[in-house]
């Protein structure tokens, strides 16, 4: 029977009797050592790694990774706000967003980083500011991604401003007398390597435009490794050839460019965990499927859905021996949802894959892996009036620790305001 990365069945058992399931885990000691790691990321002139929370934005998790010496990259105001409360310093935050916050400002004159995504965002903040520091997010021309969702480079993206509007960029640039400091790209989530290597070339290629950059960010999307067949990006390998071209550039013209990176899967995937019972059985007959019923689906865990993800299943039976016999389930989750699958075709997200799993009985625990990234960030939010799971940590000393509650029916509809 093949176990979970970092949780062991008694503490499976414990997680799920003091704080039901479904409900996520997060192992602190791996989230330690990859933060170590992505702090040990081969630079030429200086690293400053920051962790995209969105990936899994809870304060202790935020609380963690700032402690271990990370940065943030946040995706809105909101998440600039998250990260204020728990405490991270402004200067340490980046914002890249599709939504340019109303208050930019506001985030911007407290020590706030702002790279403007679009030649939109640029003139607003050229307007509000003239003559101070920006970055600007380019589009290269080129993306990679595990899917075509998670891919945001090249011409289907709407990310960044496209590397062809160069001279406009340059226009608004000369009129707010505005002062590059940082290029920013990104070309996509669990992207090939060699092609995150030819788009740090691109974006190396814009600093030459703009004599006033001192940082290049590369954004991250290094592929992780969640199913034993797959491999995880290892950094020091991809990061080797583009110290050397951050050398080459400096050999070249006299300018050390300060390297940015901005993981998120990286760091967070496989430092957590779904904890899910089964909940009920069922099976169309002998020439179709068995079916594991679980208390999570969707409404916790959306990638399956949503990009035919695929995720590791761990079956922990309540007994104290599992059973010898393996059946091969189809996974399913709790919403009433057709597509609410939980084991998709790696090709296909409404294909059924069946998973070889030993024979299951009602209540049995089933913890879902490389759950750390976008998955409590990303849920069908009380789809069916499901309440948001629980978050538990296990810390170094072996402590759980609550991180966030189980929301409450009256939580869910405290907003709604009746008609009388």
């Amino acid at each position: 029977m093949s176990m979970p990365r970092f949780i062991n069945r008694k503490q499976a058992i414990e997680i799920q009797q003091r704080f039901g399931s479904p409900a996520y885990i997060y192992d602190e000691r791996t989230l330690k050592e990859n933060a170590a790691a992505v702090l040990a990321f081969p630079n030429a002139f200086g690293l400053t790694p920051r962790y995209a929370m969105k990936a899994a934005p809870n304060v202790a998790i935020l609380q963690t990774l700032d402690r271990a010496g990370l940065h943030i990259d946040a995706s809105s105001g909101h998440e600039i706000e998250r990260a204020l409360r728990a405490g991270v310093a402004p200067e340490k935050i980046s914002l890249s967003t599709q939504q340019f916050p109303a208050d930019f400002a506001k985030y911007y004159e407290q020590g706030v980083s702002i790279n403007a995504c679009s030649i939109r965002q640029l003139d607003l903040f050229g307007q509000a500011f003239p003559g101070r520091d920006i970055g600007i997010r380019f589009n290269p021309g080129l993306g990679s991604g595990g899917t075509g969702k998670t891919n945001v480079g090249g011409p289907s993206s709407s990310f960044g401003i496209w590397h062809e509007k160069m001279d406009e960029v340059k226009s608004l640039v000369a009129k707010h007398d505005l002062n590059v400091f940082r290029i920013h790209t990104h070309i996509g989530s669990g992207s090939d390597p060699d092609v995150w290597q030819r788009a740090s070339s691109l974006s190396l290629n814009m600093v030459r435009e703009f004599p006033t950059v001192t940082r290049l960010n590369l954004g991250g999307g290094y592929k992780v490794g969640r199913m034993p067949d797959e491999k995880t990006t290892d950094l020091q390998v991809v990061a080797a050839p583009v110290k050397q071209a951050f050398e080459n550039l400096a050999r070249e013209t006299g300018r050390e460019i300060h390297l940015e990176v901005e993981p998120g899967t990286w760091l967070l995937a496989n430092a957590g965990a779904l904890l899910a019972s089964v909940q009920d059985m069922t099976d169309t007959g002998a020439e179709g499927y068995a079916f594991l019923k679980l208390d999570a689906g969707m409404t916790e865990i959306l990638r399956p859905s949503m990009y035919a993800a695929q995720h590791p299943f761990h079956l922990i039976p309540l007994a104290d021996e599992p059973a010898a016999e393996q059946r091969d389930y189809i996974l399913v989750g709790h919403c009433c949802e057709s597509g609410d699958l939980l084991t998709p075709s790696p090709d296909d997200a409404e294909e059924l894959a069946p998973r070889p799993l030993p024979v299951a009985n009602i209540g049995d625990l089933v913890v879902i892996d490389g759950a750390g990234a976008y998955c409590s960030a990303m849920p069908a939010k009380n789809y069916n009036s499901f309440p948001e799971a629980p978050e538990v940590m296990i810390m170094e000393s072996g402590e759980l620790r609550l991180i966030r509650s189980r929301q409450s029916l009256d939580q869910i509809l405290q907003n709604e305001l009746p008609l009388d």
